[in-house]
């Protein structure tokens, strides 16, 4: 069998918090990880781009998720000036998007400015011509992908854990209060803790809900409290409405910023009438496949779950209107149906392949380099990817030393633009 040519990708990002969610970083780190190419790593909110970077002929260049975010337009609008001259290089130019109900425009802009082939979204495909107006279908290609997968490191971790451990809470989980312009799909998450919060002590349940920013989980963290839980709540990712300019977040933001206390539908009145509901998109979260992995029985709004999760199999439905909550916190305080539950989800989804980074890195790499020869070869590649890979990780020490900062100002003052930009302006000021 020949020997496959060892290629060079670029993975781009735009990273400012410490630690990331673990989710996030094995979803960043898994090209590296699970590919047998050079795989080069660029934060773009750490280092400028290197001069060096020029002498490496790239196969791909790779915008990541946490590169693509459009929460602020200013700064995204900053980054596409920046890596523009990219388009020119030759390298095949892919795009890992999320939050596909956001400043759509930008998302467009970009794939068009920078001559992106390859799109690999986790909206559905009945959304794509909604999302995606303006880009040239016939050039440029659209797979789907999930949201995050498993890594099969952290598989292995909690596998012993997972079966053996006494678990002190019934129902534990984790959400933040989302903003009221994504909709009441939005809104649900932390509206399922909350009713669930409510009524469990009824059944003489224990919970750890919560949906405050100071008790947000990171890293290991994550997957330590989904230990300690018999079960979790949820419901899919995604959002109702597309603010495809962003003028519906800005809208609802100086509304709040006036009048406080506006209810939800007083926002909807003001910002979005008869907008909510427009725009189907629902997707997996990660999470619901961590819970998989973690055997922690998962209690779901019911939903589609990218027809990977079933009710009844893989989960106990929860239906949208909660009329059958305490019917199913019922089932919960018996506890008879959770083993046969978290067995079943474990073997047909952590032991299927297909929801693995593994299969993931081969999907993206053989959709966008299937065929092609490879671009450059040898030991100056070699060296250059040694140095590159020493300075990634040093530039984590900056993200570090920000997130540092940036950890003691609330989290929805964080969000705001004007912050956010000062933030990117101190990291600057050491890159």
């Amino acid at each position: 069998m020949a020997e496959v040519p060892r290629r060079n990708i670029l993975v781009v990002y735009y990273a400012v918090t410490w630690p990331l969610r673990a989710t996030i970083h094995e979803h960043l780190y898994s090209f590296r990880k699970y590919s047998p190419h050079r795989v080069f790593y660029l934060n773009l909110a750490a280092r400028r781009i290197p001069k060096y970077f020029s002498q490496i002929p790239f196969d791909l260049i790779l915008f990541h998720t946490i590169f693509l975010s459009r929460w602020n337009r200013e700064a995204f609008g900053e980054l596409m000036d920046q890596v523009e001259p990219w388009a020119s290089r030759g390298a095949v130019m892919a795009a890992l998007p999320q939050d596909e109900f956001l400043s759509t425009d930008l998302l467009v802009e970009f794939i068009n400015r920078l001559g992106v082939t390859h799109v690999f979204p986790v909206s559905p495909p009945v959304t794509w011509p909604q999302i995606y107006d303006g880009i040239n279908f016939s050039k440029v290609q659209l797979q789907q992908v999930l949201t995050g997968y498993l890594d099969p490191g952290m598989v292995h971790s909690v596998r012993e854990a997972s079966q053996s451990l006494t678990r002190p809470v019934d129902i534990g989980y984790r959400a933040f209060d989302a903003p009221a312009w994504l909709g009441r799909m939005g809104r649900t998450k932390a509206e399922v803790g909350s009713k669930v919060a409510e009524a469990a002590p009824r059944h003489e349940l224990t919970v750890d809900i919560s949906t405050r920013s100071s008790d947000t989980l990171l890293g290991a963290e994550w997957y330590q409290f989904l230990l300690r839980c018999k079960y979790t709540v949820g419901v899919e990712g995604g959002a109702g409405i597309l603010d495809r300019d962003g003028s519906i977040k800005r809208a609802t933001e100086d509304l709040l910023a006036r009048r406080p206390d506006a209810t939800f539908e007083e926002i909807e009145q003001a910002c979005f009438p008869g907008r909510d509901g427009s725009l189907a998109l629902v997707a997996l979260s990660p999470r619901h496949l961590e819970a998989c992995a973690t055997r922690t029985c998962q209690v779901l709004i019911a939903g589609h779950y990218n027809g990977i999760l079933k009710p009844g199999r893989h989960y106990l439905e929860l239906k949208p209107d909660f009329s059958n909550l305490d019917e199913v916190l019922s089932v919960l305080q018996r506890d008879d149906q959770r083993r046969d539950i978290v067995e079943t989800a474990y073997r047909e989804i952590v032991a299927a392949e297909e929801y693995g980074y593994p299969h993931f890195v081969k999907q993206v790499l053989e959709a966008t380099l299937a065929d092609r020869p490879a671009a450059g070869v040898g030991g100056d590649c070699d060296r250059l990817y040694d140095r590159a890979t020493r300075e990634d990780r040093r530039s984590w020490r900056k993200v570090r030393l920000i997130s540092t900062v940036s950890s003691r100002i609330p989290l929805s003052i964080r969000r705001s633009s004007r912050i956010m930009t000062v933030l990117r302006r101190l990291l600057d000021a050491t890159r």
